[in-house]
């Protein structure tokens, strides 16, 4: 008996090895797609040099700005690889990533959330292990990893804990070039006393952080001969990382956020008028991507979870959330990796500040966290039955291999009398999965959709159609809008669960 319980656990901890191999040698694929951002950015602008040389003299004397404009984008590149970089810096892995991860397989099989970006349709790996462990308002080093934001400390994932930063000097910075007038005369001068030198950008590592201070000691796992050749998609799901950005932490994504979160925050505000600080609602927000819905739900006055998967939203969440010292600290380049479509020079080159607020002091509930992992896996766990209050899901259902999934954790998950309040499209992100017979998606249509939910003990409370866009450039000749099914729906009293 003994010989066999020994077998057992030998095979336990020889797949549970395998397993974080497979992590280390995922994540170390995505530090190296943000490492590889600036290289392949170079690229870019070196094909679009090969095309202007190869125009006869006449045609080039027409477009003689253009060898300066390839030299502007270089330094707008090189001042997002300075915001990458020093996010990497402070990026705490959950994992030893010194391990040696080549004892397995390649894992790179495309993994579910689509972050709803224009021009691609990229699909995020699979980072966290299938045995990951449910987060509940408090950090964890375990698989179910939480980076948290609580009212006076911020908690990131195995980093223990630090003082908030100070708030002192947020409204002197408060106009620091959020906005930038896409005519602005001093705009090549903004660029050059911006610019980010070589120096700065070596292996991932700076030489010193917004106040001037020493970063934190290098890193090994972001020493250059750990960084590996990722293919392209990867690195375009950086450069859609950097839309994000704008999206949940620019001024210049406040249209977006009205048109997405707004909705939802008046919403819950209605549904629960009594949020007192004694017994906060619980409110789970999955697909939480950069945190800012989360973040804007705690401070209504809710204990407010964000769940997220994505691993390449966990680093940049996380670093702004737990890492930002002051508004419009960060300035990056969103648009400049595409030439159409731009009505200007100047509109595709324009400056964004990031954040638009400091998250340490805008004011959330006690209890704020970001959790990450599969959402059917972590939040099927025993304990989170009967959890929450609410949940709200904002361009998250499509994301899933089967939705019918989804609608069952999150009946499961939800009190009885409790509310799903939902935003979003039907962009099935596995619905062009060719070739990859062992993927599964479910593509029901809206009727469908609204049909199992039903089934599911939810009744309709209200139900309209949003239009809105997601991480699209305002200033972009084309717009690409969604007709979104918004919808509040509440979970019947003392119901089964139908699958049962």
């Amino acid at each position: 008996m003994s010989g066999g319980r020994e077998e057992e656990d030998e095979e336990r901890t020889r797949q549970r090895k395998l397993e974080e191999a497979l992590e280390v040698k995922s994540l170390r694929r995505i530090i190296s797609a943000y490492l590889n951002y600036p290289e392949a950015a170079e690229e870019d602008v070196k094909r679009y040099e090969r095309s202007f040389n190869k125009l006869p003299p006449a045609h080039k004397a027409l477009l003689s700005h253009f060898p300066s404009k390839f030299e502007k984008l270089r330094r707008c590149v090189s001042m997002n690889s300075y915001f990458i970089f020093n996010m990497l810096e402070a990026f705490e892995p959950p994992l030893d990533m010194s391990q040696d991860a080549d004892c397995c397989d390649d894992p790179y099989h495309d993994h579910g959330h689509n972050d709803h970006c224009e021009e691609e349709r990229n699909v995020n790996d699979n980072l966290f292990s299938r045995e990951s462990t449910v987060c509940c308002g408090e950090a964890t080093s375990t698989s179910g990893r939480m980076c948290s934001l609580e009212s006076k400390q911020i908690c990131c994932p195995e980093g223990g804990a630090t003082n908030s930063p100070k708030t002192s000097t947020i409204n002197e910075e408060m106009g620091n070039g959020v906005n930038h007038d896409p005519a602005d005369t001093n705009h090549d001068q903004h660029l050059e006393e911006n610019e980010v030198t070589d120096k700065h950008i070596h292996s991932g590592h700076c030489d010193s952080d917004c106040n001037g201070n020493g970063c934190s000691a290098s890193h090994e796992w972001l020493d250059s001969s750990l960084q590996l050749n990722v293919p392209l998609v990867d690195v375009d799901k950086v450069r859609c990382i950097i839309r994000n950005v704008v999206r949940d932490w620019a001024a210049e994504g406040q249209k977006e956020r009205d048109q997405c979160y707004k909705p939802i925050l008046e919403e819950l505000n209605y549904l629960f008028p009594n949020r007192e600080k004694e017994s906060p609602p619980a409110c789970l927000v999955p697909g939480a991507g950069l945190g800012r819905l989360a973040l804007e739900i705690s401070c209504l006055g809710f204990i407010s979870q964000g769940n997220e998967f994505s691993y390449y939203m966990m680093i940049c969440s996380s670093f702004i959330l737990n890492h930002t010292q002051k508004v419009g600290e960060w300035t990056i380049y969103p648009w400049i990796h595409g030439n159409s479509n731009s009505l200007s020079d100047s509109d595709q080159l324009r400056p964004v500040s990031v954040p638009d607020i400091h998250p340490a002091s805008a004011g959330i509930t006690e209890g704020f966290s970001m959790c990450g992992g599969d959402f059917v896996e972590v939040y099927s766990d025993p304990s989170q039955v009967g959890l929450w209050d609410a949940v709200v899901t904002c361009f998250f259902i499509d994301t899933a291999h089967n939705i019918i999934e989804y609608i069952e954790v999150i009946s499961r998950i939800l009190k009885d009398g409790g509310v799903w309040i939902n935003l979003g499209p039907l962009l099935y992100h596995f619905a062009d999965m060719y070739g990859q017979e062992d993927d599964m998606s479910i593509e029901p249509s809206l009727e469908d959709v609204k049909r199992i939910i039903l089934h599911y003990g939810f009744v309709f409370e209200k139900e309209r159609t949003v239009e809105t866009t997601y991480t699209t450039n305002p200033r972009s000749m084309m717009q690409n809008r969604y007709y979104a099914a918004f919808w509040t729906m509440r979970k019947k009293s003392a119901t089964k669960d139908p699958s049962h």
